[in-house]
């Protein structure tokens, strides 16, 4: 089932076009420091094959740190559903405004990914499964060459990886419960790594994602954090992952009538 529609061409600049008319927000992924980063924009202006965001400052949020060539993720919201697609840093200009987090100058992309709303719902697990899920410290790539060159394995046993059961799913965030004798030591605000296996017979399904809070169970004996999925609209994989994602969401809810 394929949950994603394809925008290619002109198609894609006039959906840019017709979001910048309506000053619509999005989020823009990228890396930085080897780290993930999810900053709020705002779509401006297009004119031919550029377009520009304005960084909206957080009440916490860190300097938006992007380089001219780099890639980076956009995804916005606008009608029936998400548009997702990667693109290139052209330029960086200051804001009009003081208030202004700066403005970012990009490439308008060859195709877009129109992901439906519906799958960015929320839906629980059905009774009949016990999906786990493995939940970990991201381990970042100066951290993984450490790794590989020490014998002692310290750095892997510092991440560290804690077991428990996925709650809900959907196209842009889950929730996890984990037990509260595995002591797992995670926090608001944090980058993880998740991996899930959906259904007994599929292989492992892996992404990024930010816990955005972090609460006990009804019974007192888990913890259960909600996560924001960050990253799939950055590379051709991370939108592969989303459309299995779009699938699974899609076949839980089935299972769910």
């Amino acid at each position: 089932m394929d949950n994603l529609e394809m925008l290619v061409g002109a198609k894609s600049a006039a959906a840019l076009q017709a979001m910048a008319d309506r000053k619509v927000y999005g989020v823009m992924s990228y890396l930085s420091k080897d780290k993930w980063r999810a900053s709020k924009v705002l779509l401006s202006c297009v004119c031919a094959d550029k377009f520009s965001v304005e960084i909206i400052p957080g009440r916490k949020a860190w300097p938006v740190n992007v380089k001219i060539g780099q890639s980076i993720g956009m995804s916005l919201k606008h009608g029936y559903g998400k548009f997702v697609f990667e693109t290139v840093v052209a330029d960086l200009c200051q804001s009009a405004t003081l208030q202004g987090g700066g403005v970012i100058i990009l490439k308008v992309p060859d195709e877009i990914k129109l992901v439906q709303k519906r799958n960015y719902f929320r839906v629980r697990i059905p009774a009949e499964l016990c999906v786990s899920a493995v939940m970990q410290h991201r381990m970042t790539e100066e951290m993984k060459r450490q790794s590989q060159r020490s014998n002692s394995g310290i750095i892997s046993r510092q991440i560290g990886s804690w077991t428990g059961h996925l709650v809900d799913l959907s196209a842009g965030g889950a929730q996890v419960a984990i037990g509260m004798t595995e002591k797992a030591n995670f926090k608001r605000g944090q980058f993880v790594e998740i991996t899930i296996t959906p259904m007994p017979d599929e292989s492992p399904l892996s992404f990024n994602a930010q816990i955005k809070n972090v609460i006990p169970t009804a019974d007192g004996q888990s913890l259960c954090y909600g996560l924001q999925i960050v990253g799939l609209d950055a590379s051709a994989r991370g939108r592969e992952t989303l459309q299995r994602l779009c699938d699974v969401v899609e076949q839980y809810y089935q299972m769910n009538q």
